[in-house]
């Protein structure tokens, strides 16, 4: 069984596109977390058990950043999913993080999410394009 793809998303109809996406790609969603506090609980109960995470910036009670260094720092490859990211800054403090920028074609966001897992956090810097 392939491990999930933590889902952090905030808004309800972007969070059940990119879930549909996911599962489109041949992997089971934890989520949709809409909240810093749900998004650091699932890394909580889950820790590195992620294939990759899928991570909006801004969510409705701050940035995901917290949790995004957590899975880091466990090694679950990071794919951010904004359009409130700037590549460069997320790249120095991410170095393998893939950044697909909102509005994303749902088959590049599904490669990059394949990619991703594949890479097991040891890829390069990438920005996903569609």
């Amino acid at each position: 069984m392939t491990d999930p793809v933590l889902l952090v998303e905030d808004e309800l109809f972007i969070a059940l596109d990119v879930q549909a996406t996911i599962e489109a790609a041949g992997f089971e969603v934890e989520g949709p977390c809409m909240t810093l506090v749900e998004a650091q609980a699932a890394v909580a109960r889950r820790g590195a058990a992620f294939a990759a995470a899928v991570l909006d910036v801004r969510l409705a009670d701050g940035t995901v950043f917290a949790a995004a260094d957590q899975l880091h720092a466990a090694g679950v490859p990071l794919i951010f999913h904004s359009g409130h990211a700037d590549d460069e800054d997320l790249w120095q403090r991410y170095p393998q993080a893939m950044v697909c920028p909102k509005p994303s074609v749902p088959a590049a966001l599904s490669d990059a999410i394949r990619r991703s897992a594949a890479s097991n956090g040891k890829g390069t810097q990438q920005r996903a394009t569609g």
